[in-house]
């Protein structure tokens, strides 16, 4: 059985909040409210991007081909499973992710 919205949402919040075991570290009301709109804007951006990154592997019909119906009905791009919070990674800015839309400059 897939898991639920919820799971996949608190399992995306225990690798972003990862830090003092995703405890709040104030007892200000005003700083936890920020710290869980921060929570919940880097999950947003998560998404988001899983999207595209989805987007873009669906387009290639070898991959589409793949897919049952079974495996469309539980596609989400709430995972996570991809993020390690603590390793390294390399990041060149000349490069875009594949399928992420480019914005004209203003």
């Amino acid at each position: 059985m897939a898991p639920s919205v919820i799971e996949n949402w608190n399992s995306a919040n225990g690798i972003i909040a990862y830090g003092k075991s995703g405890e709040i570290a104030t007892s200000r009301l005003d700083e936890q409210v920020v710290s869980i709109l921060c929570l919940h804007l880097l999950q947003i951006c998560l998404v988001y991007v899983n999207t595209f990154m989805l987007q873009h592997v669906l387009a290639d019909r070898a991959w589409r081909g793949r897919m049952t119906l079974s495996d469309l009905r539980v596609l989400t791009p709430l995972i996570s499973q991809h993020v390690n919070p603590d390793g390294r990674f390399s990041l060149d800015l000349r490069k875009r992710l594949p399928g992420l839309p480019v914005h004209a400059a203003r």
